[in-house]
């Protein structure tokens, strides 16, 4: 994701080499999910998704470090670590 550590968002870029199935969660620090930002089919091709920071709730987030996970197809999965700072 870039930026990391950033303020107000961040964009998670990825790339699927065919048309798949793809889930895109963020997690806090104690493992809770905060926000889901793709459940479902996407097609190849590079893909950008922006997290501002609110959770499925609609609320903000306190500052903090998070993860996502990004699940693909055949169960490859990318999880990395990113600071939210206010």
């Amino acid at each position: 994701n870039y930026p990391n550590p950033f303020n107000q968002s961040t964009t998670i870029t990825f790339r699927l080499p065919a048309t798949m199935p793809v889930n895109l969660v963020i997690y806090d620090l104690k493992g809770k999910e905060v926000r889901t930002l793709i459940q479902g089919e996407q097609a190849a091709g590079e893909h950008s998704v922006a997290w501002d920071g609110w959770n499925n709730f609609g609320g903000l987030t306190p500052s903090g470090v998070y993860f996502y996970r990004l699940q693909m197809q055949n169960n490859v999965v990318l999880f990395k670590k990113m600071l939210l700072i206010k």
